[in-house]
């Protein structure tokens, strides 16, 4: 398999793909049907894990999720800001400052988990306030490549008011977080070309492959297993995931970034 590189532009998702994200209520269908089998992955130590959602979505657009990790044994908090409608005045203060009460309310590092947009803000986050951070890890999230290789990329622009291609934000969610990172993608991605959601794989930096939709990343039931998988691990003893124990219909090999 060859590595990835930036070097050309990188495409939107096909229109056919963008089509087929309707299949995002029958991957819930999925998770409700295998909670059982959920049940399976490892349990938490109790550290407070904040969840971002993605573009123009809610709180509400995490609720299973989140309620999985509460299962999980998880102090599990969504954002609190109603709908994520970009980067504006207010929005990276509020993270910052619900980032830093559950840190200081819980004497622990806290985990950041975002979905597509939100796992940027999780990565700028993570840059800035590394001490209040203990792994970070992102759903379908376009922190690399061109901010216009998405299908909402108009959307985002409309709504926050700033380009896609803003170097500033750029800048701070292209570099690979200094806390553990793990990176969950789908090349069925049907909003984000997957290329744009490869991180660099390092001593604490991977990615995750699933057959996911983008508008079904936080409702899958392999992206819902893997995240708990990575969120139970002991602080400072961070091992790779290892998804081959599980068969490549559900975890296939992932890409490489050069």
């Amino acid at each position: 398999m060859s590595a990835v590189t930036y070097d050309r532009p990188i495409a939107p998702p096909s229109r056919l793909l963008l089509l087929a994200e309707g299949r995002a209520l029958w991957e819930a269908a999925a998770s409700v049907a295998w909670w059982p089998l959920l049940r399976l992955a490892p349990k938490g130590d109790g550290h407070a894990v904040l969840v971002l959602p993605g573009l123009v979505a809610s709180d509400a657009s995490t609720g299973l999720l989140r309620r999985y990790l509460r299962y999980r044994n998880y102090e599990v908090h969504g954002w609190g800001q109603g709908r994520n409608l970009g980067p504006r005045p207010g929005v990276e203060k509020g993270m910052a400052d619900l980032l830093k009460k559950l840190a200081d309310d819980s004497g622990q590092k806290v985990s950041l988990v975002g979905w597509s947009l939100g796992g940027m803000y999780a990565r700028m986050l993570a840059a800035e306030y590394t001490g209040e951070v203990r792994d970070v890890v992102t759903l379908g999230s376009p922190f690399a490549g061109s901010g216009r290789a998405t299908n909402a990329w108009h959307i985002y622009e409309a709504v926050s008011g700033r380009s896609a291609e803003d170097e500033a934000l750029w800048s701070q969610v292209r570099p690979t977080p200094r806390v553990p990172t793990t990176s969950i993608y789908s090349r069925s991605d049907g909003v984000v070309a997957w290329q744009c959601s490869l991180e660099k794989a390092g001593a604490r930096a991977e990615n995750i492959e699933v057959l996911a939709s983008h508008l079904g990343m936080a409702v899958h039931p392999a992206v819902l297993y893997a995240l708990a998988d990575r969120l139970a691990q002991p602080e400072g003893r961070w091992q790779p995931f290892d998804g081959a124990r599980l068969g490549p219909w559900i975890y296939p090999r992932p890409a490489e970034r050069a």
